[in-house]
């Protein structure tokens, strides 16, 4: 059988599994090369030994890429790829390892990405305005018409 390019792996896995947008799959693949790169820069040993990394490491990096690529508009595209919670993440990196185009060790398991953050913490409070009163900012005074 003749090796098939990611891209056609996608196609493959989004005809059977239509949860999820073909650009989530892309999204995911990029955040992995990200997330393996910053782990790289923080423990170069660790980078020489494996480029494998946990659930938990995966979803953190997907975290900040999601957040540089897209600010305050993540939550809202990754919900328009049907990605909702970390359990999605989790479910698409199963779906490329079952099409071998990811690997995974004995320790690796869906539960893995089992809500380590909610899309809430992650996506939108970072944009929130901060407490007034706490930023040195006097609040504003209600004016009374006469």
């Amino acid at each position: 059988m003749q090796d098939l390019d990611f891209n056609e792996v996608v196609g493959l896995i989004c005809k059977e599994d239509t949860r999820y947008d073909r650009k989530a799959y892309s999204f995911l693949r990029e955040g992995l090369d990200y997330a393996v790169k910053k782990l790289a820069e923080k423990d170069s040993e660790r980078a020489k030994k494996s480029l494998h990394i946990s659930g938990e490491e995966l979803l953190m990096g997907l975290r900040s890429y999601a957040l540089d690529q897209f600010g305050p508009l993540a939550i809202t595209v990754l919900g328009s790829w049907g990605i909702r919670r970390c359990g999605d993440f989790g479910e698409i990196v199963f779906n490329l390892i079952e099409y071998k185009v990811f690997s995974k060790t004995d320790k690796d398991r869906r539960e893995d990405f089992a809500e380590v953050y909610t899309f809430e913490d992650a996506f939108v409070k970072p944009f929130l305005p901060r407490n007034p009163r706490r930023s040195g900012l006097s609040p504003v005074k209600r004016v009374e018409s006469v």
